[in-house]
C-alpha cells in the first residue's frame, strides 16, 4: 500500500477515535484544530448548535519565526478572542494529529492565553 495513503488512513482512524469521545456543548465548547503543511487553523465550536464561536489561524497572526512559534502565538490569539466572548473552558480536539510540535505549541499558547483544558 502507498505510504501516503497509510498515513492518511491512520490519521482518519485517530480522528474518529477522538471525535467519538469529544463533543462541544454551550458550557464547554470544542477546540478543533486543522493542520496544513503551511498553516494551522483553530476553531472553538459549539456542536449542539453547530456554530463556530471563535477562530484563529497562523496566517492572521503577525508573528515571524518557526512554524511552532507562530502556532504558539495563534493559540494565544485564539485564547484572547475566546476570553472576549466569555469562553474559559474548552474540550481539546487534536483532529487526528499527534499531540506534538505545532499542535502542542498551539495548545500551550491557548493555555498561556487563559483557556482551561
Amino acid at each position: 500500500m502507498n505510504r501516503q495513503i497509510e498515513k492518511q488512513e491512520k490519521k482518519e482512524r485517530r480522528a474518529k477515535r477522538v471525535r467519538a469521545r469529544v463533543s462541544g456543548t454551550a458550557l464547554r465548547p470544542r477546540l478543533s484544530i486543522f493542520r496544513s503543511n503551511r498553516h494551522i487553523f483553530a476553531q472553538i465550536v459549539d456542536d449542539t448548535k453547530g456554530l463556530t464561536l471563535v477562530s484563529a489561524h497562523t496566517a492572521s497572526v503577525d508573528a515571524k519565526g518557526k512554524k511552532s512559534e507562530v502556532a504558539f502565538e495563534a493559540g494565544k490569539e485564539l485564547a484572547k478572542r475566546a476570553l472576549e466572548k466569555n469562553i474559559t473552558t474548552v474540550v481539546f480536539d487534536r483532529g487526528g494529529n499527534i499531540y506534538h510540535g505545532r499542535i502542542q505549541a498551539l495548545a500551550d499558547g491557548a493555555r498561556e492565553g487563559g483557556l482551561i483544558f
